[in-house]
């Protein structure tokens, strides 16, 4: 099997990259050639028992679809994208990021595929942001996606290429919403919901933190560990059980600030809590308020796709996986 991570050198992509490393079966078949591709170039596992490549590449560059998909991939992860409040800063750039960069790949495997048969399994990185108000108290499987901002609207779009490649039978496509991923390692990026992270992150690694909020915020969580294993069951599993509606919702934990603020008391004490500072943000607040908050993935856990059920685990997973196991 060939696997290609486009957006490889992301949070999810090395976190992906160090499962398939650690079991190479992970997919139910061998890889035989991993190939990683970012806008810089992504790491290479140290230790794997296939070959693998890297690319520093734009995918919405000229040619630079092409030049990948050429190689003829088995299964592709495209979770190459700018984040909600960068796609919102910067209106040009993310719809040439998020959505022409998709549209080239998808183009690119359909033009593959013209030249001699080829339906690799795509699964793509898309995000609960595609919904937008008024929300019912949990969005279902057959709620409409009316998204409210650019980021929303371009992974909507991308949404619909997909099922419609698919459907057409140049790919097999699914589209993957993630709920918001947190706690996220390493250091803030440009996403809105950053601060979900950042008030747990940084004060188990003893540091202050804003919340720009009130706690009565609700949102709707997983841990980057679910996220990967979303990936790695959309990559595996029997497409044929999806049906037409390609995308799917995938489970989560649907839980205030102030929840997680007092999972974060349970878990590393009140010194921890005490190094959040209350500093409202008007705009990140504004942004906030427009997103869902509590879903019912009815079809996605029923197709095995799993999550944690209380942020304790989150924070645990958060320890384990990038503290050692110790605060």
């Amino acid at each position: 099997m060939h696997v290609m991570i486009i957006g490889a050198a992301g949070m999810i992509g090395r976190k992906l990259v160090e499962r398939l490393a650690a079991e190479p079966d992970a997919l139910g078949h061998a890889i035989a050639l991993l190939t990683l591709v970012d806008v810089v170039e992504p790491v290479a596992p140290a230790a794997f028992s296939a070959i693998s490549e890297t690319f520093a590449l734009d995918l919405a560059s000229e040619g630079g679809a092409e030049r990948l998909v050429a190689a003829r991939p088995d299964v592709i992860f495209h979770l190459a994208a700018i984040v909600s409040g960068e796609a919102e800063a910067d209106f040009d750039k993310g719809y040439r990021v998020n959505l022409d960069g998709t549209r080239a790949l998808f183009e690119a495997i359909r033009q593959e595929g013209q030249r001699e048969r080829y339906t690799p399994r795509i699964i793509f990185a898309s995000s609960i942001a595609v919904f937008g108000q008024p929300f019912p108290e949990k969005i279902g499987d057959e709620f409409f996606t009316t998204p409210l901002t650019s980021y929303g609207t371009q992974k909507a779009i991308c949404e619909l290429l997909l099922t419609d490649y698919t459907r057409r039978g140049f790919f097999d496509g699914i589209g993957i919403r993630l709920p918001t991923i947190c706690v996220r390692p390493g250091a803030p990026n440009k996403a809105a919901s950053g601060f979900f992270s950042n008030i747990l992150r940084e004060p188990l690694a003893g540091k202050e933190a804003v919340l720009p909020v009130d706690e009565d915020v609700r949102h709707w969580f997983a841990s980057p560990r679910s996220a990967v294993g979303f990936f790695v069951h959309a990559a595996r599993m029997d497409t044929d059980r999806i049906g037409p509606r390609r995308n799917l919702t995938m489970p989560g934990l649907s839980a205030l600030v102030g929840e997680e603020i007092e999972a974060l008391g349970r878990v590393a004490g009140a010194k921890a809590v005490g190094l959040i500072r209350r500093e409202p943000d008007p705009v990140i607040r504004a942004i906030v308020a427009g997103w869902p908050t509590n879903f019912d993935a009815r079809r996605a856990r029923e197709l095995g796709f799993t999550a944690e059920t209380s942020f304790d685990e989150i924070i645990r997973i958060h320890i384990e996986d990038e503290l050692g196991g110790k605060i």
